[in-house]
């Protein structure tokens, strides 16, 4: 089942998903193992072999669950195979009141680690995907993992069989890699009394993420091994959270925050602006992912000839005559709108007369299924080099996307298989890659605040009270979820002082919003961020 952009508009935490949020419902049974399920062993441990830059790698791997409280009273009172600790209020609650028991999660994860290397020397990295509600299944099988699911062109992928390869660019080359799933995703399940609200919800989301690998460095003997976590798309909302939380809370320095596609205010979200009428960033700081889109789709009226001098141009346009139009609101001139829609017309092959219906103001959506309508075709969102069928020639906006859908298959057949055949987990249970709220909605409240998502504050506490935090941003040209340029206003508006501002790095690809769908654009990821992380770790000693 496809998720139409109404829907997408309507809850943001389903517009952030890397892959249509009903991929896969999760019913009331979330709240324990589903009848059919055989309860779920706590680990399984396999071997394999890969071969990086002509480097022959041995590993292990390790599929498990770890169960983490809902708060870090509960979390203390559980032991690391889960089990409430004999003689722990929990333990004496549980067995006999289980509807009345506190909330916990078991959160699966698949972890990597290469053999006869020392903590100390060996850095270990966290990935996680976003949502929120998203499991990782698309991180572990598209990017850094030891396994990879090949997706060549922009088309939609053929039907099963597909092809799981091993993959050149993981960077088990560099860095240990643990995968997690969300609460009440993947081979995870939500126990004891509304877990939803005790897990689904920023603040929530974030401690649980934090008790998760404080637990699992503790399982592992890994309390001195450098640190690094990964989080793509909301997963990033998640970093900044889950960082200033483990530095601040937990006494948990990190040594690095590696983070792609990012988001961390959602009032510059450019799916749904004009319903936060008077905030204009979204539309000026979109703007080149639009005409990085149409230049991809030879729609730009006179096509440069490359891709990043013609995005400079449309940057300083967007931050200037386009940001002060819009600023103007109703008291702009004619003129002065004429000869900004003809611009934005230059740069974007969308009509000067559509923009000026627009009122200058073209929505992500509306983009999307206005730049390839002479073809009738909608553009991707999660990757505009992608295109699709309309759905519907008369909608206003995009209905579907089409990257979504040309690779979502693949990449969940895939895990399923390999999960299995490979990694020897899962037996009778079944794999939730992502999680249907239902009656329960995702709690966007942020520190008590009910009135806006903005995050930033958080990487900034955690940069300040540890100035030796280095943070990578990594983001695609093509990715209309979270456009690169946002990320950039986002990080150079951080409260932090000038100083501190050298610890951030930027690294943008021709790809969308999963980098890493992108063979030339995966290997730059694995080698920037392999170079990220030795750098980093280097400054240490």
């Amino acid at each position: 089942m496809r998720v139409s952009r109404a829907f997408q508009v309507a809850a943001i935490a389903t517009s952030l998903f890397s892959v249509p949020a009903m991929l896969c419902a999760q019913d009331d049974k979330s709240k324990s193992d589903k009848p059919a399920d055989k309860p779920a062993p706590t680990e399984v441990t396999t071997t394999g072999t890969i071969s990086v830059g002509g480097q022959q790698i041995n590993y292990s791997s390790v599929a498990g669950t770890i169960t983490v409280g809902a708060t870090d009273i509960e979390d203390a009172q559980l032991g690391l195979d889960g089990k409430p600790e004999p003689g722990s209020p929990l333990a004496l609650n549980a067995p006999e009141k289980p509807k009345d028991a506190p909330p916990t999660a078991r959160m699966f994860y698949v972890a990597y680690f290469k053999k006869d290397a020392k903590a100390e020397d060996r850095p270990i990295t966290f990935f996680y995907n976003g949502g929120p509600g998203s499991s990782t299944v698309w991180l572990h099988m598209g990017s850094l993992g030891p396994k990879h699911v090949p997706t060549p062109g922009d088309q939609h992928l053929p039907a099963a069989p597909y092809k799981l390869a091993d993959n050149p660019y993981t960077l088990l080359d560099t860095s240990d890699l643990v995968f997690i799933d969300m609460p009440g995703t993947g081979f995870g399940r939500l126990l004891g009394k509304d877990p939803e609200k005790a897990f689904w919800g920023i603040d929530q989301d974030g401690n649980a993420f934090a008790r998760f690998i404080q637990r699992f460095i503790t399982k592992y003997n890994r309390w001195n091994s450098p640190k690094f976590i990964f989080g793509e798309s909301y997963g990033t909302t998640r970093s900044s959270v889950l960082v200033d939380i483990l530095e601040n809370s937990h006494s948990l320095d990190i040594n690095g925050v590696i983070l792609l596609s990012q988001i961390f205010n959602f009032t510059t979200d450019i799916d749904g602006p004009s319903g936060n009428p008077g905030v204009d960033l979204p539309y000026t700081l979109g703007l080149p992912t639009y005409a990085a889109t149409a230049w991809y789709h030879k729609k730009v009226p006179s096509q440069p000839a490359a891709l990043e001098p013609f995005l400079k141009e449309v940057e300083e346009f967007a931050m200037g005559p386009y940001q002060h139009a819009l600023a103007l609101g109703t008291d702009i001139t004619q003129d002065e709108k004429q000869a900004v829609a003809e611009k934005l017309h230059s740069y974007t092959g969308i009509p000067a007369a559509y923009w000026i219906k627009a009122n200058l103001r073209v929505s992500g959506g509306q983009f999307e299924k206005t730049l390839q309508d002479d073809e009738n075709l909608t553009t991707g969102r999660l990757d505009t080099r992608y295109s699709g069928p309309n759905l519907n020639p008369l909608s206003e906006g995009a209905e579907y996307d089409p990257q979504s859908s040309a690779i979502s298959s693949a990449y969940v057949s895939l895990f399923n298989d390999y999960v299995r055949r490979d990694l020897k987990y899962g037996e009778d249970q079944t794999y939730l890659p992502s999680a249907l709220f239902g009656g329960a909605q995702w709690d966007f409240k942020h520190n008590g605040n009910p009135v806006a998502v903005n995050v930033a504050n958080d990487l900034a506490e955690a940069m300040k009270t540890n100035p030796r935090l280095k943070v990578m941003v990594n983001g695609g040209y093509y990715d209309l979820a979270t456009p690169f340029f946002i990320a950039q206003y986002e990080d150079k508006h951080l409260p932090i002082p000038q100083s501190l501002a050298k610890n951030i790095e930027y690294s943008w690809y021709e790809s969308g919003h999963m980098v890493y769908v992108n063979d030339p654009s995966l290997k730059q990821l694995h080698d920037r961020v392999a170079d990220f992380i030795r750098r980093t770790v280097a400054d240490t000693k």
